[in-house]
């Protein structure tokens, strides 16, 4: 069991990091380059911020990248799924590293960047519930919080590898980096991508389908029969727009505000979240464990209380201009308050649904509230620090998020929480299952 566990997290963790890497190195260079390549006729505050709308396009396009891709997982299998999600994002990843420039085709450049990052955007929103399924679907009951937390790590690790990635060719003189050393990281994609193929192929499918579909209880239109369980669906939501919005805050938007608004070199918060990101890798998995102990729920409010309480410090600490205390706030952020809130979401979420529309259920919720708290976080705040000259909207912002994830999951009762009735399977605590 052990052996296979290792086996099944790995292959996902592996892939997962794949897609992160493609998707956050777009937002990465959504901060730094793409308003001066694909924006150069207006402000550069207003580059960004057109830079950042082309960045939210892709989580646009994540709900109905959920809606297809829950189907078809519900229908006919998680790895499948998998497999195709990770071809698109790859493929168009790599067109963006190949993509010709404004100053060579002029508004055909962000179109057709527009276009690309739909794509992306469209892959990720299957993404995230097809590997959650296959980890915590083969873990059973035992040890859902440790495995599901790798699934964390993964994406976690996406953004540490884009961070190094780009943080290397910075190094380059600025017109070099300019004209072809910014295109390498999306390039490398294309190796990443074969090694993600391999890996998933080697994983079979999650028992807990195969069990369900081998009973005849498949739902032919798992989505409709998921959106009937509408209160939790909303919960997800919630919770996830609490958590992503302050999460892109972290990720992405900081990269702007630290360099632009306080005019400090770039390189101070890119290490700042790779150091940031590593400790989230350590903190998830342990997160992991303690929800093993005391519950998913539990570790849940925990993060969301944590996330809130950081909001007007996280800002101030920024504002010292010591690289210190950038990562220190970075290291806050990414490693106490979404470090518990995203590595228990695998097994909390899970538990909402039964296996026959449980990749429908989770991933719609959990992807359309990426249109509010991730796609337009960096948005929202750009037009903020712009309106205002000051940070404190943002973190009133990041504020309220958390209070609004807070309350979804106290009003949830013990929905998804199941510390009290470990014996029973995943299938039995999440509900009754239809039949086709």
């Amino acid at each position: 069991m052990a052996a296979r566990m290792s086996k099944v997290a790995f292959a996902a963790t592996v892939g997962t990091t794949i897609e992160w890497y493609d998707f956050f190195i777009y937002g990465t260079a959504a901060a730094l380059v793409f308003n001066k390549l694909f924006f150069p006729q207006v402000d550069p505050l207003i580059g960004t911020l057109l830079a950042f709308g082309t960045s939210a396009t892709g989580f646009l396009a994540r709900p109905l990248g959920a809606i297809v891709a829950g189907h078809y997982g519900d229908r006919v299998g998680r790895k499948a799924l998998l497999m195709i999600t990770l071809v698109f994002m790859g493929g168009a990843t790599c067109l963006i590293g190949l993509l010709p420039t404004y100053a060579s085709i002029g508004i055909f450049a962000p179109i057709l960047l527009l276009v690309l990052r739909v794509i992306q955007g469209f892959a990720t929103g299957g993404e995230w519930g097809g590997a959650a399924l296959m980890t915590v679907e083969h873990a059973g009951d035992k040890r859902r919080g440790l495995w599901g937390s790798l699934i964390t790590v993964g994406i976690v690790l996406g953004l540490v590898i884009a961070s190094l990635v780009f943080n290397l060719f910075t190094l380059l003189p600025d017109d070099a980096f300019m004209s072809w050393g910014w295109r390498i990281p999306f390039l490398l994609s294309a190796v990443l991508v074969v090694i993600g193929l391999y890996m998933r192929l080697s994983v079979a499918e999650s028992p807990e389908f195969k069990k369900m579909a081998d009973r005849g209880e498949r739902e032919k239109q798992p989505m409709i029969a998921a959106l009937k369980e509408w209160r939790s669906i909303l919960t997800i939501f919630l919770i996830r727009t609490a958590e992503n919005f302050s999460f892109y805050i972290f990720a992405a938007f900081s990269l702007t505000y630290v360099s632009s608004v306080l005019g400090l070199p770039k390189t101070i918060v890119l290490n700042a979240v790779i150091v940031a990101a590593l400790a989230e890798c350590v903190t998830s998995v342990l997160f992991g464990l303690l929800a093993d102990r005391i519950g998913s729920k539990k570790v849940m409010l925990i993060g969301l209380t944590i996330q809130l309480l950081l909001a007007f410090p996280f800002f101030w600490l920024l504002e010292s201009k010591s690289p210190g205390l950038i990562t220190l706030a970075l290291t806050l952020g990414f490693g106490l308050a979404n470090g518990a809130i995203s590595s228990v979401q695998p097994d909390y979420f899970a538990r909402f649904f039964a296996a026959n529309i449980r990749y429908s259920g989770i991933s719609l919720g959990r992807e359309a509230a990426t249109v509010i708290g991730a796609g337009l976080a960096p948005v929202i705040a750009t037009a903020l620090v712009s309106w205002s000259g000051a940070s404190w909207p943002v973190a009133l912002c990041m504020g309220g998020t958390s209070l609004l994830g807070l309350a979804a999951v106290i009003l949830a009762g013990n929905k998804g929480d199941v510390t009290s009735n470990n014996e029973l399977s995943p299938l039995e605590v999440s509900g009754q299952v239809r039949k086709a």
